[in-house]
């Protein structure tokens, strides 16, 4: 782990390629898991305030199942997460004519009828944040589901972090993101001398 401010980065951020490619995946991160995508205490108070303004985007299952759960629930760790559908999809997944799962949240956001992109943990995905005495620990969640978007990086020679840039410059800033930069190429000249 490399330490840049008060965050904790796996080198696989820098390792690993990855761009998504949406046409191959279909978008399956929205809807594959056992559970929701996870949910921070501060964005709790902006999933309930979108409800009204999201619905329109969301297809009639998604809309029930917030219904009956709420914006959010705790999944059986006892985490906050987005709710399913029927323990299947994310109930905020809408699909677009060629089947690829998108979120609802998004594009509202989008069409500028909210001020919340969407959850920071499908922003930032396949990052996933961890708390390791008091600091979030960027970690790289490896799915199988994600192999079209590991080639697609290899492709462009894009590393993983470089891809997520927009989502962690939402999380941390832009200062953050331009220091993890010239982390990255102190490392790469380093690792080039072992």
């Amino acid at each position: 782990m490399i330490q840049i401010q008060d965050v904790l980065v796996s080198e696989d951020l820098f390792i690993q390629s990855f761009a998504c490619d949406l046409g191959k995946c279909k978008g399956a991160c929205c809807v594959e898991g056992e559970s929701g995508a996870p949910v921070e205490e501060s964005e709790r108070e902006a999933l309930e305030k979108i409800q009204d303004a999201v619905r329109p985007y969301l297809r009639a299952e998604g809309i029930a199942a917030l219904e009956e759960q709420g914006p959010y629930v705790r999944d059986a760790d006892g985490d906050l997460v987005t709710p399913l559908r029927d323990g299947k999809e994310c109930a905020y997944t809408v699909f677009d004519a060629r089947g690829i799962a998108k979120c609802g949240i998004e594009q509202a956001f989008r069409d500028g009828k909210i001020d919340f992109m969407k959850p920071s943990s499908c922003h930032l995905y396949p990052i996933r944040i961890t708390k390791v005495g008091g600091m979030d620990a960027l970690n790289y969640h490896q799915w199988p589901i994600c192999e079209p978007a590991k080639k697609c990086g290899k492709d462009l020679s894009l590393p993983m972090f470089r891809f997520l840039k927009n989502a962690l410059e939402r999380k941390y800033g832009k200062e953050w993101f331009a220091e993890l930069e010239s982390t990255y190429e102190l490392w790469k000249s380093i690792r080039g001398q072992v």
